[in-house]
């Protein structure tokens, strides 16, 4: 499906639990290391911030039983890796000392990855109703009309591929890695496999196997031969698998002996 993967990565997940030491400086100047749930406070951070909307750095602490420069500490850090956005108060009374408060709260793809299947929800409830007003077969025409995009973006990605198959087959995974799918092609006995790790609409399409179908349908119109779906992330398999198939070759004795009938036409027309 054409949908730019979005999401944290995963050096920045706000769901990182792991503890993080820090070298802080005692009185005497030794270094000492101090650990830190960081990655567990900040989960609680963001958890609040999606419940409320936005908070101050003392709101948070209130609520957390933190001191607001220690909030601050990670507010700062989630600032840096875009999870969270900084925005002036208007403050109506007399200005006191210090700086200005801010609120805080999640940016778009934070609040994305606290709520990896809402939007999944979403599609999901717009194509029953779609099933149920207009038949599966406006399910299936969506979903290839939802795939144009993305074919036409591949194929002109495979326009120095040429004609065989399992070349075509390895432009293609590039092409598919670009879109968010973490493909990879490789040869295998009986000709070549597609494997695409990632999908980003594997929840909907478990309802609605007519995504996996349309997407089928592209991958063979891209490599130019009949290819063969053997599992689907979406039916519970770890990796969508497509197989291609092998070339077809004439065997060497068939190929012989048409070249032979051909000469002996040839002759005879003379």
């Amino acid at each position: 499906m054409d949908h730019p993967q979005a999401g944290l990565q995963g050096s920045v997940e706000i769901r990182n639990v792991g503890v993080v030491k820090y070298e802080v400086r005692n009185r005497s100047g030794a270094v000492a290391l101090a650990s830190v749930s960081d990655g567990r406070t900040r989960d609680r951070v963001a958890q609040l911030l999606l419940e409320r909307g936005s908070a101050t750095a003392a709101e948070l602490g209130t609520l957390l039983g933190l001191s607001p420069a220690a909030i601050r500490k990670h507010l700062d850090a989630m600032l840096a890796d875009q999870l969270v956005e900084a925005r002036e108060l208007r403050n109506t009374g007399p200005r006191g000392r210090g700086r200005p408060a801010k609120a805080f709260a999640l940016t778009v793809a934070a609040r994305e990855n606290l709520n990896p299947h809402f939007y999944d929800g979403i599609a999901t409830a717009a194509l029953r109703w779609i099933e149920q007003q207009h038949g599966s077969a406006a399910v299936t025409a969506f979903a290839s009309a939802q795939l144009g995009a993305l074919e036409e973006r591949c194929r002109a990605a495979l326009l120095e591929a040429g004609d065989d198959p399992i070349a075509r087959a390895e432009a293609l995974a590039e092409a598919l890695t670009a879109e968010g799918y973490a493909a990879n092609a490789s040869v295998i006995a009986s000709g070549g496999q597609l494997c695409q790790h990632s999908c980003p609409v594997a929840h909907v399409a478990a309802e609605f196997p007519q995504l996996c179908d349309a997407e089928t349908e592209v991958i063979s119109r891209l490599i130019g031969t009949h290819v063969q779906r053997l599992a689907t992330i979406a039916h519970g398999d770890g990796v969508c698998t497509t197989h291609i198939p092998a070339p077809t070759r004439r065997p060497a004795a068939l190929k012989r002996t048409e070249d032979r009938t051909a000469a002996t036409t040839v002759r005879t027309d003379t």
